[in-house]
């Protein structure tokens, strides 16, 4: 039996639940000087919205989807402003030239394990294609990304379809956003623990502008893990080229949103900080890693329908890559804290971290 896990359905206060357990925050650990949203998940952002499939069957397929929405409007008639920044370019990031090239992202983004991008695209315009007002599109640029779930995963299996992507987008909503062992993080490995999805926020005090920067992660890289400035890597002895179990090659995918009425320009600025925020945690950006950030603006003025409007000036932006760095960091860890043990292919067993023996070297 193929199982679907539709993790965005869970409600109320047992998805609260679930959120308030799985964060850094709840084990005591505050990373930066800005204050989190009121989920400290990318949906933070207005309209953006999250969807996640998981497959979970019997031992070898550990893998899914996630989907994240800009807006929940028709994405290709009100385009949205958009920039890539590649830290390092061993992966897939479909529709990046478009994006460079013109500046603007029309379709939603879709997570995945490495061998099933042409799922994804296929989803995206299932999805897209039949949306009212597309009916004459002959060309649209999906975009994908991935990272290699590999070791937990029968990926050759390509068990993603098209229809979980549809799926995924489908039942994208905004609120709390479930991290850890879900979606495209179903499978994934970081810093030789169990890595997966995860997500947090900024929102910028009135007078730097009240604007709010969320970003989404799919962590699936090595390196030497730090929190908070410390070596917790080392002090568990865990890290690249000490356990071999997992090399640092990998890949992170990071999704940034904000509110804040930025630019193509501006929001590749932004991308690149966010790269800065994976350095924190201890990421290396490994000659095998696909290191790649996506960030657009939601600002309702600047769906790309007609025209430009005004933007913010450059000496305005610093406080959003303040906020995009942080809450990058934030987003890596918390996909550690929120994993769980997994087994899967082969009987392979990768462990989470251990997040009681971390709060206490905080607390010590």
């Amino acid at each position: 039996m193929r199982y679907l896990f539709i993790l965005s359905l869970i409600t109320g206060m047992v998805y609260s639940q679930v959120f308030a357990q799985n964060s850094a925050r709840n084990y005591g650990i505050s990373l930066g000087v800005l204050t989190p949203g009121e989920w400290n998940a990318i949906t933070d952002v207005p309209g953006v919205a999250v969807g996640q499939v998981t497959l979970k069957e019997g031992e070898n397929i550990r893998t899914g989807v996630t989907a994240v929405l800009p807006h929940q409007l028709n994405l290709f008639q009100q385009k949205v402003p958009a920039a890539v920044f590649v830290g390092n370019g061993f992966g897939k990031l479909v529709g990046t030239t478009q994006i460079q090239e013109l500046g603007n992202l029309e379709s939603p983004i879709i997570l995945t394990n490495t061998l099933s991008v042409a799922a994804g695209m296929e989803g995206i315009l299932d999805h897209m294609l039949f949306l009212e007002g597309n009916e004459n599109v002959g060309s649209l640029n999906a975009v994908v990304g991935e990272t290699n779930d590999g070791y937990l995963n029968d990926i050759r299996g390509r068990h993603v379809k098209p229809d979980d992507v549809r799926e995924a987008i489908k039942i994208a909503k905004g609120g709390p956003v479930i991290e850890g062992n879900v979606g495209a993080g179903t499978g994934t490995v970081c810093f030789g623990f169990k890595g997966g999805i995860g997500t947090s926020s900024r929102k910028l005090p009135e007078s730097l502008g009240g604007f709010t920067v969320g970003v989404l992660v799919q962590s699936n890289f090595g390196g030497v893990l730090q929190i908070g400035g410390q070596p917790v890597g080392k002090i568990l002895g865990q890290y690249s080229y000490k356990n071999q179990l997992e090399s640092a090659d990998g890949s992170c995918m990071i999704v940034v949103a904000t509110d804040a009425p930025v630019d193509h320009r501006n929001l590749e600025r932004i991308a690149r900080r966010a790269i800065m925020g994976l350095a924190r945690t201890g990421g290396i950006a490994s000659n095998g890693s696909g290191d790649y950030v996506l960030a657009f603006s939601t600002t309702k003025e600047h769906l790309l329908t007609s025209g430009s409007t005004a933007t913010l000036a450059n000496d305005q932006v610093s406080p959003l890559f303040l906020a995009a760095i942080e809450a990058t960091e934030e987003a890596i860890i918390n996909s550690l804290f929120a994993a769980e043990d997994m087994k899967g292919k082969n009987g392979r067993i990768v462990k989470a971290l251990p997040k009681e023996k971390v709060s206490a070297l905080f607390r010590e």
